[in-house]
């Protein structure tokens, strides 16, 4: 063997290891489509996505480092990441989200939050990335429906597009999602009802659906999530009553249901020591009396009922409670005498203010 066959060889065996270790052309060349279709005017991160390699120092690009095929797609418009530092802000970024995005068939995480200025809709292709965990969107401008299909995702842990401008309906087919921990939703145009199978839902540890315009009623199978802790539901037009096994639920520790449409009763279950930290039925249309349930295992950092059709004395039991640091009964229909003692003694008039006929300290005297 001569020496230029030596030579010849052993750069093609180097060329080939190299390309074996870059990721695939086609990768590149989603990357690329996906970023034509976005404008970053100020930090220039994508300055970075040059050569033929983009498994090696494009910003936010990480891939397997078995296949060298795309896995994550982190872009961060609020990070701490030194191209941020150096430019003394956040970032803006304008444009869509390209359909080119679906042709990394194995993503397993996008990342694409608080650019506060992309627009477009959710490409739909996106349920066909079968690799899929984490997708997250929160922050920008996205407009159009969720995905029908979202369902076919099933191993999606994280879905996120809270803080945008999404319409249509909660699909049913999210109910299919059984590896999904954390859904955030909040702060967008969705209307119509929760779907009445989300108790399908096991591993669901958070559900963020507030500061829509969803209607219907609370689910009765949403109590069927064991190891729901965080239920924000607050800010739509949800109507009907309060289920009670909300407060039999095993690690539920905040729950917000303020500024509905909710009726009925508030169930003893919610205030008798259910592990509920965190209470706001506020500006509801509740009636009825404040069940005089509290106990030693009752433990409310906050307790908000105002804005209510609340009637009757404030139960002398709040007095057993374990702990309220911030309790607020104001805007009801409450009369009698406030009970004295924790909490009451660190409280301010303005928590009981505009009721029927409530006095004491810290209001004006029983006479």
């Amino acid at each position: 063997m001569g020496r230029l066959t030596v030579i010849f060889l052993a750069l093609l065996l180097l060329f080939s290891v190299s390309t074996v270790n870059c990721c695939p052309p086609s990768d590149r060349a989603a990357l690329l489509a996906f970023k034509a279709a976005l404008k970053e005017p100020y930090l220039g991160i994508f300055n970075t996505w040059k050569g033929n390699d983009c498994c090696n120092k494009w910003y936010g690009v990480q891939c397997d480092p078995t296949t060298h095929r795309v896995a994550d797609l982190t872009l961060r418009g609020e990070s701490e990441d030194p191209i941020f530092e150096r430019a003394h802000r956040s970032g803006y970024m304008t444009g869509y989200i390209s359909p080119a995005i679906c042709k990394l068939d194995r993503l397993s995480s996008v990342i694409i939050a608080d650019w506060k200025g992309i627009s477009g809709t959710i490409p739909t292709c996106i349920t066909k990335l079968q690799f899929l965990r984490v997708f997250d969107l929160v922050g920008n401008r996205i407009t159009g429906t969720i995905p029908a299909d979202i369902g076919r995702l099933q191993h999606m842990t994280v879905f996120n597009v809270a803080d945008n401008l999404i319409t249509g309906k909660i699909p049913g087919s999210i109910v299919k999602l059984a590896e999904l921990m954390h859904l955030d939703l909040r702060n967008n145009r969705l209307i119509g009802g929760i779907p009445q199978m989300c108790g399908n839902l096991k591993m669901l540890s958070r559900v963020l659906l507030s500061r829509n315009q969803l209607s219907g009623t609370i689910p009765s199978s949403i109590t069927k999530i064991y190891r729901l802790a965080d239920l924000d539901l607050s800010s739509n037009l949800i109507s009907g009553t309060i289920p009670a096994a909300l407060g039999k639920m095993p690690v539920l520790s905040t729950l917000n249901l303020d500024n509905n449409r909710i009726t009925g009763t508030i169930p003893s279950t919610l205030l008798s020591g259910s592990g509920l930290s965190i209470l706001n039925l506020s500006r509801n249309s509740l009636e009825g009396y404040i069940p005089d349930v509290f106990g030693p295992r009752s433990y409310f950092t906050e307790l908000d009922l105002a804005y209510n059709k609340l009637k009757g004395p404030i139960p002398k039991s709040v007095s057993v409670a374990a702990y309220i640091g911030h309790l607020d009964l104001r805007n009801n229909q409450l009369c009698g005498q406030i009970p004295a003692g924790s909490p009451f003694d660190h409280l301010e008039a303005s928590s009981f203010i505009n009721n029927a006929c409530l006095c004491g300290s810290p209001l004006t005297r029983c006479h």
